[in-house]
């Protein structure tokens, strides 16, 4: 079989890729999923998110080498193995990061990831439910809706940022980042709204367009160093399928890595010590792997006002009868609906903290710390210094690869995620909680000393699920980089990577709608479109922030 464009991976930006590379009936193109479709309640659900998170079916469920500097713990890092990838079974908060993190990339040689010129990308991708202005889209592809929910711990949890000092911000995806208030999220009339119903739903109508399910990509297959096709198994059976134009990897920060090595792309001693022919050394690919560390500080409540009033069996099947049938109540919602980004000190150009909010007290694997009603708050650091990589164990494309983040490898680390957690202690304790707040269950008001946390820091900090950064976008003088700043993989031809492994350096935030950003940004590059006009809106940073956290 033979198309114009193969793309590899139907997660946030390779949904993205096949709905536009295919608005021109010229292009055949073809996208390869290695999992199943993901057109099911478990999905389409807010609240179920546990379900798919934890299936083999609809995830890989990797797991990270021991991480020397947490006990040798192994930590979970979950991946969609579905159509739609991690926007089918996330959070479905929408957070473009922050402005200032563009200005980033730009400096790294990458003029055209500016703020400036990415903006209209994301204007582009949304149809935002304020309405449109100069900083957000009101004719896009993807339904974006500002949570609304009424329980009284979002309320508290805002309002006490107030008394505390910070800015209530109502808008976290506009002019400001920085303040509390209510996220932006994915999620339309009660259900999730993933890039597989909104972007590929609608281009699978198309002639053009091919969609395999269930096809485990095994190899890219280079003459010389273009790239003229892959290695593909679709039930059972390993087929070879060509590209007239291009190859197109958007396997994510895990597995594009790994397919370029397995390919012959990557670290020359890695690969031949792997048995793998080299195509091209490229010593960047799998190294540079980012990821947000978070730490849940829970309190116990005084009012029955959490969702633990709904964790027992007859609670679920309540919530699950009431969205089956009208697509309403709690299981409408992914309760992560009340945020902040702050910044840690004085000093500090832009936020480098992040808040989620959650009105229960339970860790991500479903287990509550203590019977009765609690809320928590998801914190942690945005821009650790630590930096890991992803390798392969063999040559064996089914065999999982290693993935070591080094995660709280810089003393920063330590002193920002201490820091989280006082400030943390700070809000719970305003007047706005008084009604709610009844005693801390984690770490526990015990906890105090700098030894004592970083014991808890050490024993309890989880991954938010955020890796990026294994096929870094950069300059071709930087010898680390694997992109070039049109998504071409560097030394070969007719293969480009587009999601979040391009990433140079994370962003601040949950990476699904960067991620779907690149997808709309290279496919302009693939086509060869002029890009969007540049927007005339510049980054905002605090007036005071050099004598000021707030």
């Amino acid at each position: 079989m033979n198309f114009d464009y193969l793309i590899i991976g139907a997660g946030s930006a390779g949904c993205v890729l096949a709905n536009r590379l295919t608005e021109n009936n010229q292009n055949n193109v073809a996208i390869f999923e290695a999992g199943k479709p993901s057109d099911i309640w478990k999905v389409n659900m807010p609240l179920a998110i546990l379900y798919t998170m934890h299936d083999p079916k609809y995830n890989y469920k990797y797991y990270s080498e021991p991480e020397p500097h947490l006990h040798n713990r192994r930590l979970f890092c979950p991946r969609g193995k579905m159509i739609g990838g991690c926007s089918a079974h996330n959070g479905m908060v929408f957070v473009r990061g922050n402005p200032n993190d563009y200005q980033r990339w730009a400096s790294f040689g990458l003029d055209d990831w500016s703020y400036e010129k990415v903006l209209p990308y994301f204007k582009k991708i949304e149809t935002w439910s304020e309405g449109e202005n100069e900083y957000r889209g009101g004719g896009g592809i993807l339904p974006v809706n500002q949570s609304k929910n009424k329980n009284p711990l979002f309320k508290a949890f805002v309002d006490s940022a107030g008394e505390a000092g910070y800015k209530i911000n109502n808008d976290m995806n506009g002019k400001e980042q920085e303040g509390f208030g209510m996220y932006d999220v994915t999620i339309h009339n009660g259900e999730r709204a993933s890039v597989s119903k909104y972007y590929l739903n609608p281009a699978k109508k198309r002639k053009n367009l091919k969609v395999f399910t269930e096809a485990f990509v095994e190899r890219i297959i280079f003459d010389g160093k273009k790239a003229i096709g892959i290695e593909v198994k679709i039930k059972n059976k390993v087929e070879k399928i060509y590209a007239n134009k291009e190859v197109i990897l958007s396997g994510g920060a895990i597995n594009s890595p790994q397919l370029l090595m397995l390919s012959g792309i990557g670290p020359s001693q890695h690969l031949k010590d792997k048995g793998i022919d080299v195509v091209h050394n490229l010593e960047g690919v799998g190294k540079n792997l980012q990821d947000h560390l978070e730490l849940y500080i829970q309190m116990a409540s005084k009012k029955p006002v959490s969702l633990y009033k709904y964790w027992s069996p007859i609670g679920k099947a309540w919530v699950g009868l009431r969205w089956f049938i009208s697509k309403s109540g709690p299981g409408a919602s992914n309760q992560f609906e009340s945020a902040a980004f702050i910044r840690s000190k004085a000093g500090v150009e832009y936020p480098d903290i992040q808040y989620h909010f959650l009105p229960l007290a339970v860790r991500y694997d479903g287990k509550l710390p203590v019977k009765g009603h609690g809320f928590q708050a998801h914190v942690g650091p945005m821009r650790s210094q630590s930096r890991g990589y992803v390798t392969l164990r063999s040559s064996d494309p089914k065999e999982p690869p290693k993935i070591q983040f080094n995660y709280m490898s810089h003393e920063s680390d330590w002193i920002d995620f201490r820091n989280c957690i006082r400030l943390t202690r700070e809000i719970f304790s305003q007047p706005a909680f008084e009604p709610f707040a009844k005693s801390e269950i984690s770490p526990g008001k015990e906890i105090q000393s700098d030894d004592q946390l970083n014991d808890f820091i050490r024993d309890n900090v989880e991954s938010a699920y955020h890796p990026c950064g294994t096929c870094k976008m950069g300059d071709k003088s930087d010898p680390m980089s694997v992109v070039d700043p049109e998504t071409r993989v560097i030394g070969v031809d007719k293969l480009r990577v587009a999601d979040s492994s391009i990433f140079p350096q994370i962003t601040n935030g949950n990476l699904n709608a960067p991620s779907i950003m690149v997808g709309e940004k290279a496919s302009d590059h693939i086509l060869g479109k002029d890009l969007l006009p540049r927007s005339n809106e510049m980054p905002w940073i605090h007036p005071d922030w050099h004598t000021s956290q707030r």
